[in-house]
């Protein structure tokens, strides 16, 4: 099967080109968002900016438009950023956040000519919910007032990687299998190899390109020169989850316990506990 016009088959040769490619006005939402969105637009009197929230804070990809659109807004004006789905909507108003999002094209709808890009990008998905939910579990323990922004800088943090499925789906599909073939392989070492980019950087230009709020890229930095505890409250919920999406088992999990505990000032056996009891609660 041809690949569709919209998908790119070959990368770019460089950061700049990546960068070209990602049109944000385009990005498709969830399915389950975007009727959503749609039962709300045709009564929005009655929709409360706490309600539209939590609709648009589990979709990384209409987060990122949302606080993109505020951004751009603000741009030049005074006071602080606007960092967060709910100061975005109160500061915009919910009839002018319908106005500006009509309906939104979905993700299954884009690829549904490719199932393997669609599982892929579920399981990206899955995973930063679940590192999103670890980083504001350990940010209220440790009573960050941030903790809103923390968990947005994980829900966020590999979207990349969810483009990489939506508007290259087969380069996708190359780097997700030749990690599978050699468990020894690094990611940024492969992506470098079939991309010619590492997916940390492009998610940074994007940011940047994109005026998301400063703390938010701050938390994101993988190459930032210091490390805060709100990063480090970021990197860690990215890293159990990574580590114990197909279980509880990996071996890598005692190092994550044993960081997560100088983090959060706790044994390893009440971080166990901690991690089971955020990850139920999905459930």
């Amino acid at each position: 099967m041809e690949a569709h016009s919209e998908f790119v088959s070959q990368p770019p040769r460089d950061l700049a080109g990546w960068v070209a490619l990602f049109d944000l006005g385009d990005l498709p939402v969830l399915a389950c968002t975007a009727e959503a969105l749609e039962e709300m637009r045709a009564n929005e009197d009655a929709v409360d900016a706490r309600w539209l929230a939590e609709t648009i804070a589990d979709d990384p990809l209409l987060t990122l438009k949302l606080l993109s659109h505020v951004g751009r807004l603000r741009r030049g004006r005074d006071g602080g950023e606007v960092e967060t789905v709910v100061e975005s909507l109160v500061m915009l108003g919910i009839p002018p956040f319908f106005s500006a999002f009509g309906p939104q094209a979905t993700i299954e709808d884009r690829l549904a000519a490719h199932p393997a890009a669609l599982q892929g990008f579920g399981r990206v998905l899955l995973r930063a919910r679940r590192a999103a939910r670890f980083a504001i579990g350990f940010a209220v323990h440790r009573m960050d007032h941030d903790a809103a922004v923390i968990h947005e800088a994980a829900l966020l943090h590999d979207f990349a990687e969810l483009l990489l499925w939506v508007r290259a789906p087969a380069l996708a599909l190359q780097v997700a299998e030749r990690l599978e073939s050699d468990s020894t392989l690094r990611s940024a070492a492969v992506q470098r190899e079939i991309l010619h980019i590492e997916l940390d950087e492009l998610e940074h230009a994007l940011m940047v390109a994109w005026r998301l709020p400063s703390l938010l890229v701050e938390m994101t930095d993988e190459h930032a020169a210091a490390v805060t505890a709100r990063m480090r409250n970021v990197q860690l919920a990215i890293r159990v989850a990574r580590h114990s999406s197909a279980g509880w088992d990996n071996a890598a999990l005692p190092d994550d316990l044993r960081d997560i505990g100088a983090l959060l000032n706790l044994g390893t056996d009440a971080v166990a506990r901690l991690l089971l009891e955020i990850d139920a609660a999905a459930d």
